[in-house]
C-alpha cells in the first residue's frame, strides 16, 4: 500500500473512534431505558396509540413473533406501493407499476436490509415509493437489527429471568431517539457537500455535444419494423439533451448509509455524482456506515458492566478489517497485467491515472474506492461507489469473503455485534475443550443447548449461499443472466448469492439479476439468510437469560485480551472460510491464476 493509503486508512479509523464512542455511550442509555423524563414523555402516546405496554417485558419467543409479524407487515405495505404506485401521487416522471416478481424481491430486500436492487431507481420508483416504501423500511430494517442485539446483550446480563426486553419499544427507542436525529445530521452534510435534495420533476438541460445513436425504427401502425432476417430496422438518430433525474436524495442517502442498508436513489449508487459528489462525502458516507456498528461494541461493554469486552471486540473487527484494506488496495494499485503489453500506463505512482481505474470515479481514486468497498462489504452494506465487477480477481474476492466472513467485520447495524458474539460463543466453547472445562462468556455457561443453536445460527447463511449458487449455475434461468464466460461468471453468480443470504445487497453489476428467476431465488435467500439467523440469535438470548450469572474464579478464560482476541479472529476465519473454500478456488481464485498466467 502507498503512504496516501495508509494516511487514509489511519485517518478513517481515528475519525470513526471520536465519533462511535461517545455514541456508543448514548446508545447504551437507550438499550438500559436510561432516558431523560422529557423523551419518555414523549414516547407514551405512541404506546397508548399502540396499546403497547412499555412496561411489560417479552420472553424470547414472544419477541421473536413480535419482531416476525412487524415485518411481514412492512413487507407487504412495500409490496403494494410498488404495485400500485402508478396511481398514487408524487409521481411526476410518471412511472409505472413494478412488476410482481421485481416487487417480491425489493420489498423483501429492504425489510431484511439487504437493498439488493435489480432495477433503477430513478427509472423505476416514483417519489412516494422512494420515501414512504424504501427510505421507512431503511428505519425499520435498521432498528430491527438494534432490537435483536439489545435482547442478546440483555440475555447475558439477565439473572435466572424469562424475559429480554419489551420489542415494540426497543424499535420506538431505536427509531425516535437514535437513528431519526442522527440521519437529519448526515443529511444537512451531504447537501452541503452538494448531494441533492427536492421534488422537482427531471431535468432536460443542453449537452456541450450532440450524441448521434440509433433507434429501432417504427412502422405506421407503430410497431418496431423488422428486415427478412427477422432483424430489427434501426435509424440514426441525434440529440442535444439529456434527462437529469431529481428528487429528494440527501435524506434517504443519509439512513442509506447510517442503516448499513446500502440501497442507492440512482442506479448507479454512491458512484453516482448526485449521491456522493465529493471525496469529502465519499469519506463521511463511509464513517456513517461504520458509525452504529463501532458504537454498538462500546455499547456491548457498556451494557454487561466491562468495557474491556466490547474493546476485544472491536479489536477483533479492526484488525480483520485492516488485513482487507491492505489486500484490496495494492490489487486494484497493481492493475490489469494484459494492459501492460499493450503500453497502457498500469503504474501506480499516479493513482488517479494508474492501477485498475476500471469502473471506478476519478474523484475517489484507487484509495478512496478501495477503502469503500472494504468498508461496504465488511458492513453489511450495499452501497457501492465503484462497479466491483471491474476489479481484479484478488480486489474482486476480498469484498466476497468479507461477506462470507458472515458480515461480522463490524457488519449491519445490530447484524454485525450479535454474529460476532455467536462466533464469540464458539470461541469459547473450543477454549473450553481444550483446557477440559464447561466453557463460560460474560458468567454465563455455554452448553449443548446453546451450541446447537450457535451451529443453526452460522451454519444457516453458507447452506443457502451454496445450494443457492449450486441451483442457479445448473439451471438454464440462471446461466441466462450471466454477462461474462468461465470462472468470473461464476463468480457474479456466487457474489450475489453471498450478498443475498448475508444481506449486504452490493452486487458485481455484471449478472442480469433482475429476471423472475432470480428475483424469487434472491428473495428466498435474503429471507432466509436475515430470519434464519435472527431466530436462533433470540432463542440464545431467552436461554443465557434464564441462567445464573456465575462470578469469575481462577479457572475462568478471560474474554478480553489479546489471546481471547486472536482465538475469536481464528474462529471467524476457520470456520468462516472453510465453507467457502471450494467455491473460491472455482472463481477468483483460477481467475487470478489465468489473469497472470495468460499476461
Amino acid at each position: 500500500m502507498s503512504s496516501s493509503a495508509w494516511g487514509l486508512l489511519a485517518l478513517f479509523l481515528v475519525l470513526l473512534l471520536a465519533v462511535s464512542w461517545p455514541l456508543g455511550i448514548w446508545i447504551t442509555r437507550i438499550c438500559n431505558g436510561n432516558l431523560p423524563g422529557w423523551m419518555q414523555r414523549t414516547e407514551a402516546p405512541l404506546y397508548r396509540l399502540a396499546g403497547v405496554s412499555p412496561d411489560q417485558s417479552m420472553g424470547w419467543a414472544r419477541y421473536a413473533l413480535a419482531l416476525l409479524a412487524f415485518n411481514v407487515l412492512g413487507f407487504l405495505v412495500l409490496y403494494l406501493l410498488q404495485r400500485w404506485q402508478a396511481v398514487l401521487p408524487l409521481n411526476p416522471a410518471g412511472m409505472a407499476a413494478v412488476t410482481m416478481d421485481s416487487s417480491f424481491n425489493t420489498a423483501i430486500s429492504f425489510v431484511t436490509n439487504t437493498n439488493w436492487q435489480g432495477y433503477g431507481g430513478e427509472t423505476t420508483m416514483s417519489y412516494l415509493t422512494q420515501m414512504l416504501g424504501l427510505a421507512v423500511q431503511n428505519f425499520l430494517s435498521a432498528a430491527t437489527g438494534i432490537a435483536v442485539i439489545f435482547a442478546l446483550v440483555r440475555g447475558f446480563v439477565a439473572r435466572s429471568t424469562s424475559v429480554i426486553g419489551n420489542f415494540w419499544v426497543d424499535m420506538t427507542r431505536v427509531t425516535a431517539w437514535l437513528l431519526i436525529p442522527l440521519s437529519v445530521v448526515v443529511a444537512l452534510l451531504f447537501v452541503g457537500q452538494g448531494v441533492i435534495q427536492n421534488f422537482d420533476a427531471y431535468q432536460d438541460v443542453n449537452t456541450l455535444e450532440s450524441t448521434s445513436y440509433q433507434i429501432a425504427k417504427n412502422g405506421p401502425d407503430g410497431q418496431p419494423l423488422v428486415d427478412a432476417k427477422g432483424s430489427p430496422v434501426m435509424e440514426d438518430a441525434k440529440t442535444s439533451t439529456q434527462t437529469l433525474a431529481m428528487g429528494p436524495v440527501a435524506s434517504q442517502e443519509a439512513i442509506k448509509m447510517l442503516g448499513t442498508n446500502g440501497g442507492g436513489f440512482f442506479n448507479a449508487n454512491s458512484s453516482h455524482p448526485y449521491e456522493n459528489p465529493t471525496a469529502l462525502s465519499n469519506l463521511l458516507q463511509m464513517l456513517s456506515i461504520f458509525l452504529i456498528p463501532a458504537a454498538l461494541c462500546f455499547t456491548f461493554g457498556g451494557v454487561v458492566g466491562d468495557q474491556r469486552q466490547g474493546w476485544a471486540v472491536i479489536a477483533a473487527m479492526t484488525v480483520m478489517f485492516v488485513v482487507s484494506v491492505m489486500v484490496v488496495t495494492p490489487a486494484e494499485q497493481a492493475g490489469n497485467p494484459l494492459l501492460t503489453p499493450l503500453g497502457v500506463d498500469q503504474t501506480a505512482s499516479a493513482l488517479q491515472s494508474g492501477g485498475n481505474m476500471e469502473g471506478k470515479e476519478t474523484r475517489f481514486g484507487i484509495n478512496g474506492t478501495s477503502l469503500f468497498a472494504a468498508v461496504t462489504t465488511g458492513a453489511s452494506c450495499g452501497a457501492v461507489n465503484a462497479m466491483h465487477d471491474s476489479f481484479t480477481p484478488i480486489g474482486g474476492m476480498v469484498p466476497l469473503v468479507e461477506m462470507q466472513l458472515g458480515e461480522v467485520i463490524f457488519g449491519g447495524v445490530g447484524t454485525g455485534l450479535y454474529g460476532m458474539l455467536i462466533f464469540a460463543i464458539l470461541a469459547v466453547f473450543i477454549a473450553g475443550l481444550m483446557i477440559g472445562r464447561t466453557p463460560e462468556y460474560l458468567g454465563k455457561k455455554i452448553e449443548s443447548h446453546e451450541m446447537k443453536l450457535t451451529s443453526i445460527a452460522i451454519l444457516v447463511t453458507p447452506i443457502v449461499v451454496l445450494a443457492g449458487t449450486a441451483i442457479a449455475v445448473v439451471s438454464t434461468a440462471g446461466q441466462a443472466g450471466i454477462a461474462n464466460p468461465g470462472a468470473h461468471g461464476f463468480s457474479e453468480i456466487l457474489y450475489a448469492l453471498t450478498s443475498a443470504a448475508n444481506n449486504n445487497g452490493s452486487a458485481f453489476a455484471g449478472l442480469s439479476a433482475n429476471t423472475p428467476f432470480y428475483n424469487i431465488l434472491l428473495g428466498l435467500a435474503m429471507a432466509l439468510g436475515r430470519f434464519g439467523v435472527i431466530v436462533p440469535v433470540l432463542a440464545i438470548a431467552g436461554s443465557l437469560a434464564a441462567k445464573k450469572r456465575l462470578s469469575a474464579n481462577a479457572g475462568t478464560f478471560p474474554t478480553h485480551g489479546p489471546l481471547f482476541v486472536v482465538l475469536l479472529i481464528g474462529t471467524v476465519l476457520l470456520v468462516g472460510l472453510l465453507n467457502y473454500v471450494p467455491s473460491l478456488a472455482l472463481g477468483p481464485v483460477v481467475e487470478h491464476l489465468m489473469l497472470w498466467i495468460t499476461r
